[in-house]
């Protein structure tokens, strides 16, 4: 009897799913879900929309995505698509509460009082109830009073989750949000990919408990494309019989982040998520791990960038 529960156990052993894989939540399509640090749990893999072109491209990625099995979209008042995004939402047949609907505001809505009213407009524009994440998109002008009025908002039932988005400006941005808020923030979206790997900043969200989401996750257009031509990433993919894309999204799932990748082509957009049916080998993942030299491909600075916000063009 000993050694038949001693075989039994050896079985178990070689079969069963490697521990990385049967310590979360997935849904039907495989795409892992956290739970976040507020109790909510939301899809680590979703469809980003930043630089689609208009509201009817929008629509038809976001539509499409949803039958590929999609259920995360992340848009953001600054990239004028959310009409797009939310039609495609309320014309699916999937029920509003299986989907993750993220946007941001924009530096120029901050303010107690006013974020308020840019969070009404928000929820105009996209036609829904409630926001899942709702993000400070910049780190600048009055955050702090925005962040008042998006926890009113979570009072009020019209956000679920509040985030930060490029607070890795400098610790003290990142330390006035975390430090002195009520409501924490659960996420922080940054640049992160296996060039720029940001260990540093992974390292103080989990202090926090702050789940990290990554934006440029495949380098994004200022990379032309070196990322999918890396070497070593190519010799991974084709052992797997995997596109470089569908590794490294899938790196960036088994480090525990959160990754959306934009695309507005169909083929890209089943690329993609075609990412949960194998997995990256111990040597494997420390092989990419060795590619990171902190090297981020969107280069402007603060001052840069505070400019640029200032001379952004909103919509209504």
């Amino acid at each position: 009897m000993k050694a038949f529960i001693v075989k039994l156990f050896m079985i178990f052993v070689f079969i069963s799913p490697a521990p990385s894989l049967w310590a979360q939540k997935t849904d039907a399509f495989g795409v892992p879900y956290v739970k976040l640090n507020n109790g909510y749990e939301y899809p680590r893999f979703g469809l980003g929309t930043f630089n689609v072109p208009d509201d009817d491209t929008a629509y038809d990625a976001v539509s499409y995505a949803l039958k590929c099995g999609y259920r995360h979209f992340d848009t953001a008042h600054a990239y004028k698509v959310e009409r797009g995004v939310g039609r495609a939402i309320n014309n699916s047949d999937i029920p509003r509460e299986e989907i993750w609907v993220v946007s941001k505001l924009w530096p120029t809505e901050y303010g107690e009082g006013k974020t308020l009213e840019a969070i009404d407009k928000m929820l105009d524009r996209l036609q829904l109830d409630y926001i899942d994440l709702l993000y400070l998109h910049q780190p600048f002008g009055d955050f702090t009073g925005a962040w008042k009025d998006m926890e009113k908002a979570v009072k009020m039932g019209k956000v679920r989750c509040l985030g930060i988005s490029n607070f890795d400006a400098s610790d003290e941005l990142f330390q006035k949000i975390v430090d002195n808020v009520e409501i924490k923030p659960v996420t922080m979206q940054i640049e992160c990919h296996p060039y720029a790997q940001r260990v540093e900043w992974r390292e103080k969200c989990a202090k926090y408990g702050i789940q990290v989401e990554c934006w440029f996750p495949l380098g994004g257009a200022q990379s032309n494309g070196l990322l999918l031509r890396d070497p070593v990433i190519a010799k991974i993919a084709k052992f797997h019989k995997k596109s470089p894309a569908q590794v490294i999204i899938r790196w960036h799932i088994q480090e525990g982040l959160s990754v959306i990748p934009g695309a507005i082509r169909h083929d890209y957009i089943k690329e993609n998520i075609n990412t949960f049916d194998f997995e990256l080998s111990k040597d494997d993942m420390e092989k990419i791990r060795a590619l990171n030299k902190e090297a981020r491909f969107f280069k402007m600075d603060y001052e840069q960038a505070e400019q640029f916000i200032l001379n952004w063009k909103m919509d209504d």
